[in-house]
C-alpha cells in the first residue's frame, strides 16, 4: 500500500505589472564639431552647449570628431560627458570626412555645424532649432542656414558669398582679405544667399543625406560652398538668418596664412573648379596657381628657406595634376604635405589654433 502524501498548493505571488521603460528621446538636432589640436576650445564650446536647455530635456546631442589631436585629461572628460559623443582618428583625414562621420553617429532631425573657436549668444541653439522648425514648416524644401557672425569686438565679420567664378576670384584678389570671398549683403536682413560658412551652419538630415553630406575631395575650406550649390542645384533653399548670432573668434581671413595652409586652400578652390567650373577656366586658374607656386618657391630657395620651398614644389605639383584632371595625384600630394607638417608638429609642437 502506497503512503498518499497530500499535495499543498504552491503560493505564487501576483505577477509585477510590466516594466513600462520611457521612450528613448531621438535629438531632434545634432551638433557635430571637428577638433584638431584645439581641446581647449572645443571644451569651452561643449560646456556652453550643455547649458543650453534644449541639450537639458535631451533635444539635442552634441558629437566631436576628433582628427588625430595629442591625448590629454580634456579628451577622456569630454568622453564621459553625459550628452557627448567623441569619436577619435589615429590620423587627419580632413574637414569633410570628419564632419561626415560625425553626421554618420549622429541623429537629429537638423545638423548643426560649429567650429571649435565660435561663442554662441546666450539661447543660440534653441533659438536656431525653433527658428528652423517654424521655417521649414512654411518652406518645406529649405535644406541649408547660415547665420549672422561677429568678431570679438563686435564688429560684423561676413559669413555668405557668392558661388566663386574664375572672374570674380581674380578681380576680388584686389579686395581686403576680409571680404575677398563675400559679399556685401545686409547683416541683418533675413535673404537667400548662394552659401553660407561651414563654422556655423545648419541642415536638414534630409538634405544632408540626399547630398551625401560633404565632398570628401575637400581636405579643408570649400566644402560648404560646394554643399550649398549642390543643395541649391537640387532644389533645396540657402537661406541667412541675421539671429541668433555667434562670435567666430579665429578666422583664416585675420590670420596669417603658413605655406602649407596656402596649399590646402589653392587645393580647395582648384578642386571646386574642377568640379564646377568649364574645363579652360580650370586650366588657367591652375596656370595662375602654378606661376605663384614658382614664385614663391623661388623667393624660398634665395631665403635659404628649404622647408617652404617644398611646399610650394608640392602646390605647382597639386595646380599641374588637377589642371590636368588628376584627382588621385594631387591628394596624394596635399596628404604628403600634411603628413610632414604634422612629423614637424610633432617633433615641435605648437601651441594655439590650428587648422589642419
Amino acid at each position: 500500500m502506497e503512503l498518499q502524501v497530500p499535495t499543498l498548493p504552491v503560493y505564487l505571488p501576483p505577477a509585477p505589472p510590466p516594466l513600462r521603460l520611457a521612450p528613448a528621446l531621438t535629438p531632434r538636432l545634432s551638433i557635430v564639431v571637428v577638433n584638431y589640436h584645439q581641446w581647449r576650445d572645443t571644451a569651452g564650446l561643449v560646456h556652453q552647449l550643455r547649458g543650453s536647455p534644449c541639450l537639458e530635456r535631451g533635444a539635442a546631442e552634441v558629437v566631436v570628431v576628433d582628427n588625430h589631436a595629442a591625448r590629454c585629461r580634456t579628451a577622456d572628460r569630454l568622453r564621459r560627458t553625459p550628452g557627448v559623443s567623441l569619436r577619435r582618428w589615429r590620423r587627419n583625414h580632413g574637414f569633410a570626412r570628419a564632419v561626415n562621420e560625425g553626421c554618420r553617429l549622429s541623429r537629429g532631425e537638423w545638423v548643426l555645424l560649429l567650429n571649435p573657436d565660435i561663442t554662441l549668444d546666450p539661447g543660440f541653439i534653441d533659438a536656431a532649432l525653433a527658428l528652423a522648425e517654424r521655417r521649414a514648416a512654411d518652406h518645406p524644401r529649405l535644406g541649408v542656414v547660415g547665420f549672422r557672425l561677429r568678431n570679438p569686438d563686435g564688429s560684423a565679420q561676413p559669413s555668405t558669398g557668392p558661388f566663386p567664378t574664375l572672374a570674380g576670384t581674380l578681380s576680388r584678389l584686389l579686395l581686403p582679405r576680409r571680404i575677398r570671398k563675400y559679399d556685401a549683403g545686409p547683416a541683418d536682413v533675413r535673404r537667400p544667399v548662394d552659401w553660407a560658412t561651414g563654422c556655423c551652419l545648419l541642415v536638414r538630415r534630409a538634405c544632408w543625406e540626399e547630398l551625401g553630406g560633404l565632398d570628401p575631395d575637400y581636405f579643408l575650406y570649400y566644402e560648404d560652398v560646394d554643399l550649398c550649390r549642390r543643395a541649391r542645384a537640387r532644389g533645396w533653399a540657402v537661406a541667412y538668418e541675421p539671429t541668433p548670432s555667434a562670435i567666430h573668434h579665429h578666422p583664416l581671413h585675420g590670420r596669417a596664412v603658413p605655406p602649407h595652409l596656402r596649399l590646402v586652400t589653392r587645393h580647395a578652390l582648384l578642386t571646386y573648379a574642377l568640379k564646377h567650373w568649364p574645363a579652360w577656366q580650370r586650366r588657367v586658374l591652375a596656370g595662375i596657381v602654378r606661376l605663384e607656386a614658382w614664385t614663391r618657391q623661388t623667393v624660398a630657395r634665395l631665403k635659404g628657406d628649404a622647408g617652404t620651398a617644398e611646399v610650394f614644389s608640392e602646390l605647382d605639383g597639386i595646380a599641374a595634376d588637377l589642371g590636368r584632371g588628376r584627382q588621385c595625384a594631387a591628394g596624394r600630394r596635399l596628404r604628403r604635405v600634411i603628413r610632414r607638417q604634422e612629423e614637424r608638429r610633432a617633433a615641435s609642437p605648437v601651441r594655439g589654433h590650428s587648422e589642419l
